[in-house]
C-alpha cells in the first residue's frame, strides 16, 4: 500500500477537541496581517477566507465579524452581505481555477457537521469533474495541486 503523507492537516485532526480558547474567525478578522489569517477581502459585517485545510484547492469560508453559531442572530444587512461575498468568491475561483461547479454550505452545530460550531460560516468549494477519486474513501486523503500561498495569490487579485 502506498502512503501519501499530508502533514498540513495533522494539526488539525490531532486536536480536534481541544480547540483553544479563542475563535479562529475572531482570532483573525481581529489580526492585522491578512496574508497570515489568509482573508482575501473584508466587508463591512462580513469577511471572507481560505479553509486552512481545504477540500480542494480555492475552498474557502465566508464568516460575519460577529461571533455566533447560528445565521438566525445575523442582522438582514450583514446576511446580504455574506450571499454578495459567496458570489464574488465564485467570480474569482472561476476566474482564478476554471472548476466546473460549486459546493457552497453551512453546517449549524456540531450534529449537523460544525467543525467549528460557535462562529457561524459558509463553505465555498470549488470542484471538478472527477474530482471525487477514491483518495477520500479510501485514505481519507485530499489531494491539492496548488499550496494556500498559490491560491491565496491567485485568488487576492481577483477580489474587487
Amino acid at each position: 500500500m502506498d502512503i501519501i503523507y499530508t502533514p498540513w492537516r495533522y494539526e488539525y485532526v490531532s486536536n480536534v477537541d481541544n480547540k483553544g480558547d479563542g475563535c479562529v474567525f475572531c482570532d483573525k478578522a481581529a489580526a492585522s496581517d491578512d496574508r497570515k489569517s489568509l482573508i482575501l477581502k473584508r466587508g463591512v459585517d462580513c469577511f471572507v477566507m481560505l479553509n486552512l485545510y481545504p477540500y480542494t484547492s480555492g475552498h474557502l469560508m465566508v464568516a460575519p465579524y460577529k461571533h455566533t453559531g447560528t445565521i438566525e442572530e445575523l442582522s438582514p444587512e450583514a446576511l446580504s452581505e455574506m450571499m454578495a461575498l459567496i458570489v464574488e468568491s465564485m467570480g474569482a475561483i472561476r476566474e482564478a481555477f476554471g472548476p466546473d461547479g460549486f459546493n457552497v454550505g453551512i453546517n449549524i452545530s456540531r450534529v449537523a457537521g460544525a467543525g467549528i460550531k460557535d462562529h457561524v460560516h459558509i463553505h465555498v468549494v470549488p470542484r471538478w469533474a472527477g474530482d471525487s477519486n477514491f483518495m477520500p474513501i479510501t485514505a481519507d486523503t485530499r489531494v491539492l495541486p496548488c499550496d494556500l500561498e498559490t491560491v491565496y495569490d491567485r485568488l487576492l487579485e481577483r477580489f474587487k
